[in-house]
């Protein structure tokens, strides 16, 4: 399950192969872009070309602390709450009838192993599917959405839960979109990467203590819906991402509650996407 994996090494669109990485530009001659945004952009090209890579073919190892965000500058970032359903029992909500939309500015995106700077004692952890859209539309119909899907990626809604509930409305977008509240990585996987994505294991560790372990499976809007429910109100880029929500085990909502420690590690990991490894300061 491979699939093509599509990564952002200082500013480069890179492929992973066997442990080792493919410059995308050097690699195609020129024919495809340097730049990870414009790759993902064009990625029915990258991905016809990424195909025929192989092991013979890699030009560098791979270091992932040298990973930055694999899509770094998209047009937009929607983010969906309260979408698995052993969340919203937690949180001792109702099931929501249509999609939560907000959004996390595309500033706050960081790289698979970039350090978490807490902006206060009760910043908490949300491991997420994000969905990187390939081929932008509007009004895309459900049953053809993972056409217009590039692939997924890891993702932390990093949140300031004294920053989001400061007041009344909440500030979702403000409170998960400080500097470095968005690391994703390590590589958008293709489709053909991904086994089942409404049906992927999903855990998030924080020093070595479980705290999330989910299912998309338990997802109340999945992928095509969300993409349908988006495009039918704004016209969906390449590009843009996705972040379809967490599963239960938030620090938020437990008892005591918990928040995230300087000195603290989280450990974001998807069945098939890999694992990211954020220390926090």
């Amino acid at each position: 399950m491979a699939g093509v994996r599509l990564a952002n090494r200082k500013g480069r669109a890179v492929l992973l192969v066997d442990g080792g990485i493919v410059d995308v530009e050097r690699g195609s001659g020129g024919r495809l872009p340097a730049d990870p945004t414009a790759a993902v952009r064009v990625w029915d090209a990258v991905a016809d070309w990424a195909r025929g890579r192989r092991a013979g073919d890699v030009d560098g190892a791979l270091d992932e602390a040298e990973l930055g965000p694999p899509v770094p500058r998209p047009a937009k970032v929607f983010a969906i709450g309260v979408n698995y359903r052993e969340h919203v029992r937690e949180a001792g909500m109702e099931l929501p009838k249509t999609p939560m939309v907000f959004t996390k500015f595309p500033s706050c995106l960081a790289g698979p192993r970039a350090d978490v700077v807490l902006s206060s004692t009760y910043v908490d952890w949300e491991v997420e599917l994000v969905v990187v859209v390939g081929r932008g539309g509007r009004s895309v119909p459900e049953a053809r959405a993972l056409e217009h899907v590039a692939g997924y990626t890891i993702g932390q809604d990093i949140s300031d839960r004294k920053l989001q509930f400061s007041d009344q409305p909440a500030q979702f977008c403000l409170g998960k979109s400080i500097d470095g509240f968005g690391p994703t990585g390590p590589a958008v996987v293709s489709l053909d990467g991904v086994r089942d994505p409404h049906d992927l294991v999903l855990t998030c560790d924080v020093d070595g203590e479980r705290m999330q372990d989910g299912r998309t499976s338990d997802m109340i809007f999945a992928v095509p819906e969300l993409i349908a429910y988006l495009s039918a109100r704004c016209t969906l880029e390449a590009g843009d991402l996705v972040f379809t929500g967490t599963p239960h085990g938030v620090g938020s909502t437990r008892t005591p509650r918990r928040y995230l420690r300087p000195g603290e590690v989280i450990a974001s990991e998807i069945e098939d996407l890999g694992t990211m490894t954020n220390h926090c300061k």
